[in-house]
């Protein structure tokens, strides 16, 4: 290693320099800027006269110098740039010849002799006060500088020679790469290869003329996930980030060739531009084959290349096309291999989207970048490269984190993603090779979103999307929406789950089965539906609340036809029988023409036997088919007998009544609850400020009779201050002011509400709101009839508060009748007939005719009816005309 020592020109005095305490004198920079073109890095021969003590361990010496036999101090007096100073010893030959030397220049008016001063200039010392603005006003642009000082291989300070002609000093650290430290006082140690390093620049850079281009600061003002956005003025910097051109090129590319320096990942968003960051990259791997330096002892670099086309490290295909089936969050995806079908989750290398949970800021834009990667990428095709296998840790997975492009020009989405501000960049350990292929470029796009302020580094606090309201929650719910969304037409839509392919039954667990191709169904329904637009039209609504009706992709593609050409559905017979077009929908012979291309598909998937048509066979399903339509027409149902009472008739909005089930565990705890009930609401009790019902809620009402009970908001307007409510444990509904309505208290929510909404459905044939299905055989007398009214009230005379059997499909018998004890079939059906107030419901009970004995009854029923010309027969036999 080359030794430093300080020579001083013997009798010379020049101008000093300037420090952060003390200003420049007159002439010192253009005195120093004289010899440092004469003598910097340029071979010298010196005479010591005596040492001088030594400075930071650096020996000082006092003498004279030549350089290429030309005498420095010479030099120095003739152009005026140096004085001589006081000789108190004998002058000397050569001391006259110096002396005469200077009075030359003085009366040429040369260097320090100039009478017309020197040009003003100011030389700052200090670091800029507003670095942000500094570096904003000169990023990017190339200075002209003096390298003053090396600190170590990679930090440097410089003079720059503002075009203004003031001078600048700033320290620098160089873009791209850093150095091992190097000692900055006496006895303390440098880091292997630090003195290397620094030597290696200064013997190179010191005192010469170099470009300097300020790139950053060595924090970006905006960082990701920050809350909010940087409001004060930061203490000015230490030190700047950027690049030292020398005529002989960029000082970091050859301290990191020599392995001096190792590659720094975070500035690569500074040095995308013109390819510096890749030929960073070469030299760092040269440096690494060579084993220079910093690489002496690192691992062998082995000749396969990281981004072959082999297999990754988990035996699956590195490189492959595929199709992208889900997007799960902003950096990861499912997609399926072209070639085998396989599914593989991907993580997006090297990023890291931001994460769903409202608690935190960015919740928003988590939402943004899953939106953003869907539109881009859901049913597209792919190149796929897995760059590393994130392996199995804890309860984290084994995950494959890979380079995804898309499109003719094989745009990288994570880099779009990140550019966007809709994710960040993960930041490796050093030496850490499992990294995106394409690292670089996302940091470039990470300092592009930075620096402009996009998504998650806008310092925008946006409040999180509100969670999607769920209107097939319950039927009553989803019947609000049916007739908008009737009138709607096709609607506009994203599947967002696919339950199952159509209406197959996949297992959910070990100990599920499914049903014969309801795995492939869901597969293939998931694979071409989920996340995708769509449109869909409603028809009607199931029990549960969802909606039935058609859906499309693409404006024109028909899932149901969809799935029904590739074997996977059937017709649903009870959805079908809902359609205004039923009858075209089995024979398709006739009607519209999406009919006919169901039944055109089925037979098309039936020849080809594919999915569920592979195991079919026509003879046993027509004979199954056959026999279930019998069974269907007039098997009899089976029968169960329980206690009921009957406590509640409607007839606003057609007819229905409520019935509470009398067995002794619910009815008791009924009780039991009333009485609690009774006694809570004895004390003054006020709902909490600002409390507002809505449809749902289960609340405490006060009833007409003054008597609190609990009760379900069906809809409540905050203009009239009032809800209409249904006590659910006796059926009746009422219209309730806000005044009258409490928040249900926690402990009286257990106990189910004990009334159960019904209707007579073959009975009254008019009467619709139906929850559960009352069959009598018999329908009474419609409103279109004089006798509707005489029947509804004798309904109510009755049943209403007696108790009542068999529920379901039933009849209903009055207890308290004598003729029950003797007759067996005597029932509330036969005495309505019989009273000419309901006629036999021929048409709509279908298994009328399993029951003989109960219609017998019946007709005995209506024929003394008819013959004492009760109720509707007053005027003659109108049964037929009902029929």
């Amino acid at each position: 290693m080359t030794s430093s020592r300080v020579l001083h020109l013997a009798d010379l005095s020049a101008p000093r320099l300037g420090t952060s305490t003390r200003e420049d004198e007159p002439w010192a920079f253009e005195s120093r800027e004289f010899l440092r073109q004469l003598a910097v890095g340029k071979e010298i021969s010196f005479t010591s006269i005596h040492s001088l003590p030594s400075n930071d361990d650096i020996p000082r010496d006092l003498g004279n110098a030549e350089i290429g036999g030309v005498d420095l101090t010479t030099e120095l007096l003739k152009n005026g740039w140096a004085k001589l100073k006081e000789i108190k010893r004998e002058a000397t030959e050569d001391d006259n010849k110096n002396k005469e030397l200077e009075n030359e220049a003085k009366a040429g008016g040369k260097g320090i002799w100039n009478p017309h001063g020197q040009t003003a200039r100011a030389v700052r010392h200090t670091m800029p006060v507003d670095s942000q603005s500094f570096v904003t006003e000169w990023k990017g642009k190339p200075l002209d500088a003096l390298v003053e000082q090396v600190r170590d291989g990679t930090t440097l300070r410089v003079r720059l020679l503002m075009p203004d002609g003031d001078h600048q000093m700033v320290n620098i650290a160089l873009a791209g790469v850093r150095s091992a430290r190097a000692s900055s006082k006496q006895g303390e140690p440098s880091e292997p290869w630090g003195e290397e390093a620094k030597f290696f620049t200064e013997s190179r850079l010191l005192h010469r003329p170099v470009k300097v281009q300020i790139l950053s600061l060595p924090n970006s003002t905006a960082t990701p996930f920050q809350t909010s956005a940087v409001t004060t003025t930061p203490p000015p910097a230490s030190i700047f980030i950027g690049t030292v051109i020398h005529p002989a090129g960029n000082v970091a590319e050859h301290l990191v060739a020599s392995g001096l320096a190792r590659v720094v990942d975070w500035h690569a968003g500074m040095l995308a531009s013109g390819g510096a960051m890749e030929r960073l990259r070469a030299a760092e791997k040269s440096a690494k084959e060579r084993r220079l330096c910093l690489y002496a002892n690192g691992p062998s670099v082995t000749s396969a290349a990281k981004g072959s086309n082999g297999a990754a490290s988990n035996g699956q295909l590195r490189t492959f096309d595929a199709t992208v089936i889900r997007i799960w969050s902003g950096d990861q995806i499912t997609v399926l291999e072209k070639d085998n079908n396989n599914e593989r989750r991907l993580q997006l290398s090297s990023t890291r989207g931001p994460k769903y949970r409202s608690s935190l800021p960015n919740a928003f834009f988590a939402q943004e970048a899953r939106e953003f990667l869907r539109k881009k990428l859901i049913g597209k095709n792919v190149k796929v490269h897995i760059d590393f296998v994130r392996p199995r840790e804890g309860e984290f997975d084994e995950r494959e984190c890979a380079t995804i492009r898309y499109g003719g020009h094989g745009a990288n989405i994570a880099e779009q993603l990140v550019e966007k501000g809709l994710a960040s960049v993960v930041r490796h350990k050093r030496d850490d090779e499992d990294r995106s292929s394409d690292y670089d470029k996302l940091m470039a796009a990470e300092q592009l979103a930075v620096t402009e302020q996009r998504g998650i580094h806008s310092g925008k606090e946006v409040p999180a999307p509100k969670q999607p309201l769920n209107i097939s929650e319950t039927s009553s719910r989803a019947t609000q929406f049916l007739n908008g969304f009737k009138r709607l037409g096709r609607i506009p839509a994203v599947i967002d789950y696919v339950a199952a392919g159509s209406r197959f039954k996949t297992a959910r667990n070990s100990s599920e089965k499914s049903e014969p191709f309801g795995a492939e169904a869901y597969d293939y329904a998931s694979r071409k539906y989920m996340q995708r637009d769509v449109e869909f039209e409603v028809d009607s609504i199931d029990k549960s609340g969802g909606f039935i009706g058609s859906l499309y992709v693409n404006k024109s593609e028909n899932v149901a036809l969809a799935l029904v050409k590739e074997g996977l559905a059937t017709i649903h017979s009870f959805s079908a029988e809902t359609l205004p077009w039923a009858r075209q929908l089995y024979d398709a012979e006739v009607g519209f023409p999406i009919l006919k291309a169901y039944a055109m598909l089925i037979e098309e998937a039936k020849k080809a036997k594919r999915n569920i048509w592979s195991i079919y066979d026509e003879e046993t399903s027509k004979a199954a088919e056959a026999a279930a339509a019998v069974e269907s027409q007039s098997g009899p149902l089976k029968t169960e007998y329980l206690d009921v009472i009957v406590s509640d008739v409607r007839t606003k909005n057609g007819f229905a009544f409520s019935v509470q089930v009398l067995n002794t565990q619910g009815i008791a705890a009924l009780e039991k609850l009333m009485r609690e009930f009774s006694i809570h609401h004895r004390s003054s009790i006020a709902s909490p400020p600002g409390f507002v019902p809505k449809g749902g809620d289960l609340v405490s009402a006060k009833f007409s009779d003054g008597a609190w009970y609990r009760a379900k908001i069906r809809r409540a307007s905050p203009i009239k201050k009032e809800a209409e409510v249904t006590f659910i444990d006796y059926g009746n509904q009422d219209t309730v002011a806000f005044s009258d309505i409490r928040p249900l208290d926690p402990q009286f929510r257990s106990l189910p509400g004990q009334a159960q909404d019904a209707r007579l459905r073959h009975v009254i044939c008019a009467f619709s709101t139906c929850f559960i299905k009352l069959t009598c055989f018999v329908k009474l007398a419609g409103p279109e009839s004089d006798y509707h009214i005489d029947a509804v009230e004798r309904f109510r005379s009755i049943c209403e508060g007696r108790k009542e059997g068999p529920l379901l499909h039933l009849r209903l018998i009055d207890p308290s009748n004598p003729a029950v004890a003797e007759d067996s079939l005597a029932c509330i059906n036969a005495d309505l007939v019989s009273e000419g107030l309901a006629s036999i419901d021929r048409k709509g009970c279908k298994y009328l005719s399993s029951y003989p004995q109960v219609v017998q009854k019946l007709r005995a029923s209506i024929a003394e009816a008819k013959r004492d010309r009760a109720g509707m027969f007053e005027f003659g036999d109108v049964e037929e005309e009902e029929e």
